[in-house]
């Protein structure tokens, strides 16, 4: 039996890493073009891409592990009916769950590990690709003049060339504002028939000789308002301009900054983070309806001064009189509505946020559940197709995760808008697939036919007979 164990996992798990590294590969490619507009003209390192690229895919692996494991069991199981070493198995006495027994092993296995990625390794993943992420997305466009393009990148300057010479670095007609003071705006113009561009040697200044120029700079203390203000022209041969680089680079923020995001907890801190939302939100809904209740008249507690014949219960209060009490009654009114639908939109918030921190703690057992149901979905359906390769087997393993995928996103948006809970809302993509699993399991294990139109005939006939034989049951004699 050892040697039938090894040879099924040897069977195994290379069309899961196979399958594993395709898929998770479509979904990287699937990130990197949402983002692509974002990360281009950056002149990012290699790097700094390579953590980001990585640090994205991560987030990927638990919805892709189910998807492997569905595949590959398919793939396994079906080639090995294919094969026909399938038969040889069954007519030595093995039974389909003790042929299984090592991928059920394996498939448990796999779940496990989907657990502690997304619960222990995830949350740090997740952490640093979004800080890294907020850098990237937020960092100014590499250095990259453009003929008859302006470029502003540059702290205090606006730059703009009419002609570039890529393999010289030579410019022509070279146009620079310079707008480094305050309330400065297009004073000081620098204009040249051409120049050089080059970086210092320790790549924090950008160090411009400009050849054949001239200055212009108005004479000015504040913002312009009207007026007459003298100005300075001037004529050069040779100019150096020396602007500083610093504001291009990419500035790393501290990532304590996002480590309160739900997608950077693991389970135990989600449900403490939930423990507090939830108390925080009581505190706050007492609070709303005590200041709502005293800005109604007839349910404002009484104060100190106030003759309680009935301490505790709300009394009423004298109103004033006079011809302004409808119109005072009439704000009163309005304030009230208005404070009701700002308190209403609040909690709605509140809880919206306290659903984000719930679905985020059931999707990773979710998950892990999910590569069982899959595997006792995907092996005995190989064993009934026996097919192998990629052809029907990832035919029927797309059919049925799309069916998961779009069972699981639509609850998951149900649950963050309210109107499911939790429990079961992010559970019912599994659950849905649970009795397929049930019913494959046991036709693979009972040796009944699948896709046998003429046995569901036969099972119909028996059906209608039996439905007929009490509908009319034969008479007494």
């Amino acid at each position: 039996m050892k040697r039938l164990h090894r040879m099924m996992i040897g069977a195994y798990w290379g069309p899961l890493l196979i399958t594993f590294m395709i898929v998770l590969f479509l979904f990287s490619m699937q990130w990197l073009w949402k983002w692509v507009d974002d990360l281009m003209g950056k002149g990012l390192p290699w790097d700094v891409l390579s953590k980001l690229i990585a640090f994205a895919t991560s987030a990927f692996v638990p919805a892709v592990l189910p998807l492997a494991v569905l595949l590959s069991s398919i793939m396994t199981m079906g080639g090995l009916g294919e094969r026909s070493e399938l038969t040889p198995m069954r007519s030595a006495g093995l039974g389909l769950f003790r042929i299984l027994s090592p991928l059920i092993v394996f498939a448990f296995a796999t779940a496990a590990f989907s657990f502690y990625f997304s619960n222990n390794l995830l949350p740090i993943a997740n952490l640093k690709f979004q800080s890294l992420l907020w850098d990237v997305t937020r960092a100014k466009p590499a250095l990259n003049l453009r003929p008859g393009v302006f470029f502003g990148g540059l702290d205090g300057f606006s730059i703009r060339v009419g002609g570039k010479d890529d393999k010289t670095g030579e410019l022509s007609d070279v146009l620079i504002y310079d707008h480094r003071k305050p309330f400065q705006a297009n004073r000081t113009v620098v204009r040249a028939a051409k120049g050089h561009m080059l970086r210092s040697t320790d790549g924090h200044y950008l160090v411009l000789t400009l050849e054949d120029g001239r200055i212009y700079d108005e004479q000015g203390t504040g913002p312009r308002s009207g007026g007459n203000y003298p100005l300075l022209r001037g004529r050069f041969q040779q100019e150096e301009v020396r602007m500083d680089l610093s504001g291009l680079a990419m500035k790393r923020t501290n990532e304590e900054l996002f480590k309160d995001h739900y997608k950077m907890l693991t389970l135990g801190q989600l449900g403490y983070a939930e423990d507090s939302l939830r108390t925080q939100l009581a505190h706050r809904m007492s609070d709303q309806d005590l200041g709502l209740r005293n800005t109604l008249a007839p349910l404002r507690k009484a104060g100190p001064s106030d003759y309680v014949p009935n301490p505790g219960h709300a009394v009423a209060l004298p109103l004033p009189e006079g011809p302004d009490v409808r119109a005072r009654a009439t704000d009163l009114a309005r304030n009230a509505v208005a404070a009701i639908d700002r308190i209403r939109q609040e909690r709605e918030d509140r809880m919206q946020q306290i659903a984000k921190f719930e679905v985020e703690w059931h999707r990773k057992p979710m998950l892990a559940f999910a590569c069982v149901v899959f595997f006792f979905i995907g092996a005995p359906l190989g064993a009934i197709v026996r097919k192998g390769g990629m052809g029907l087997p990832a035919v029927i393993a797309i059919v049925f995760f799309l069916v998961f995928h779009i069972l699981s996103y639509s609850t998951e948006q149900m649950v963050k808008a309210g109107s499911l809970p939790a429990w079961p809302g992010m559970w019912i993509s599994t659950l849905v697939l649970l009795p397929v699993g049930f019913f494959l399991t046991w036709k693979a294990a009972t040796d009944s036919p699948l896709f046998d139109r003429d046995a569901y005939a036969r099972g119909w006939s028996r059906f209608r007979s039996i439905f007929a034989r009490h509908a009319h049951p034969p008479a007494l004699q």
